[in-house]
């Protein structure tokens, strides 16, 4: 892949409306697949998005990935996504969160794609939290229900906000009405109201961007001398649900290690493509003698309320 939607959003390339359709719609797609199957990416942001000179897009990254936590009483840590891309929830300091977090992240991705910015671009995750409301005005108590109490405090003795959500529509002139619809079900404060991957991908706005992309651009329809051949289903889901049970015995990172190297051992007796790494890079060194991720490859930290 040569390029990431971060590089492409900030260069001079001009974006049409078609662009932009045709970036949501495989990102929503690939997140539809990933949630069927139980993940949570945790880490969706331009950067994270491959692309190549055909505008075939890709997820990556996955480092801050992981299996969905269906019981709501088990804590999950609040140390993920990139904050300009951090779901108010994880602002707040919700101890349990679902795959609507990434639903957050491609919704002020959407937004970046229309108006070339960053949509809410803070200084801290207190003011990222301020930008927000600025927005989508107060929430409610409803809304707020597994926020911390300290989170709840600086909300409630803040002034009352009115939703400015109007202001979308001058992000720019590919703002239409369909494309702020579909903007807003996404940029909702409560998670239980945020729409999900594969109800987006039912938004009329979208239709465009899945004929391109089956039109031309797709390995799962295909040409014949009578015309074009389309799969039976547009954006598929997995079953069953990935199953990370490999994890529970894992106690060390040369475990981790030895399995990793199987794997590819695996692989490789499959007639796949090697995997190699390249010892030119210059990250090279750093690789090769790391063990654990670095502090500087973390997100910036969530705000610890009191």
């Amino acid at each position: 892949m040569q390029s990431d939607l971060h590089k492409i959003i900030v260069s001079p390339q001009p974006l049409s409306s078609d662009h932009v359709k045709v970036f949501l719609y495989q990102i929503l797609r690939g997140l539809k697949y990933l949630h069927s199957a139980g993940i949570l990416h945790r880490d969706i942001k331009p950067g994270n998005l491959l692309v190549n000179s055909n505008c075939v897009l890709k997820i990556c990254d996955f480092g801050l990935a992981r299996v969905e936590e269906l019981d709501e009483s088990r804590h999950m840590t609040q140390e993920v996504v990139t904050q300009y891309y951090r779901a108010p929830e994880i602002l707040m300091g919700s101890r349990h969160y679902s795959n609507a977090i990434d639903l957050w992240s491609v919704g002020c991705i959407f937004a970046e794609l229309l108006g070339r910015r960053i949509l809410f671009q803070a200084q801290s995750p207190i003011q990222q939290l301020d930008l927000i409301t600025d927005l989508l005005g107060t929430p409610s108590l409803e809304a707020m229900r597994t926020a911390c109490e300290g989170a709840k405090a600086h909300i409630l003795r803040g002034p009352h906000k009115q939703p400015s959500l109007p202001v979308l529509y001058t992000l720019s002139s590919q703002s239409t009405h369909e494309a702020v619809h579909l903007l807003c079900r996404m940029l909702v404060f409560d998670p239980s109201k945020r729409i999900s991957a594969k109800d987006a991908l039912a938004h009329p706005y979208l239709d465009e961007g899945r004929l391109r992309y089956h039109t031309c651009m797709c390995k799962c329809c295909f040409s014949t001398s009578t015309g074009r051949v389309y799969t039976s289903d547009f954006e598929p889901i997995t079953n069953p649900k990935f199953d990370d049970t490999f994890e529970k015995n894992l106690s060390s990172v040369r475990q981790v290690k030895e399995i990793i190297h199987q794997f590819i051992l695996e692989q490789q007796k499959r007639n796949r493509v090697p995997l190699c790494i390249n010892p030119q890079s210059a990250a090279f060194k750093s690789f090769i003698s790391s063990t654990v991720a670095q502090p500087s490859e973390m997100p910036p930290s969530p705000l610890v309320w009191e």
